[in-house]
């Protein structure tokens, strides 16, 4: 893979019943994309790994980062959307093999209850924990929140998406 290759990525709006949505804040970890101070806030994403259906990817990203199962679908993102990493970034994340990411977005409802969200010990404690913190965020609120670089993306996911979070 070249250095201008894009990481096929998913990324999920989790709604609630009230239309806020769930955003984490990511962990301080050494050579990742997350940038400390007022852009720790993210709604959870992944990578899609071989073979895998984006849709099913979701699925398990969103169980790998919050323990959550319990949603329905309310839409998908017509268009992959795609970020480039800064540079000093780029290097220390994925060992320089990506550019950035592409992602395909997805809109789910969450329909369980709020003791599902586990941050801490996600999908059983299988994995490791990629939040410290979390919240119900105001769709409006997500641009501001998120890193410079992916502020386009999560503009443009919020504008797809917010008729469903109208209520």
């Amino acid at each position: 893979m070249d250095a201008q290759s894009y990481r096929p990525c998913v990324g999920i709006m989790l709604l609630n019943p009230r239309g806020l949505v769930f955003v984490g804040r990511r962990k301080s970890r050494r050579g990742s994309d997350a940038v400390v101070g007022e852009y720790e806030w993210q709604m959870p994403q992944g990578g899609i790994d071989e073979g895998e259906a984006p849709y099913d990817a979701a699925l398990r990203e969103l169980r790998e980062e919050t323990n959550v199962r319990s949603v329905s679908l309310l839409a998908e993102a017509a268009d992959w959307l795609s970020y480039d990493l800064p540079a000093d970034v780029g290097k220390k994340s994925w060992r320089g093999r990506y550019r950035g990411q592409t992602q395909k977005w997805f809109a789910l409802k969450f329909t369980g209850a709020e003791s599902e969200i586990d941050i801490d010990t996600p999908d059983g404690g299988r994995h490791k924990a990629e939040f410290d913190a979390w919240r119900w965020e105001r769709l409006e609120r997500l641009p501001e929140l998120i890193v410079p670089f992916k502020r386009e993306v999560y503009e443009s996911v919020c504008a797809q998406f917010a008729p469903l979070a109208a209520g």
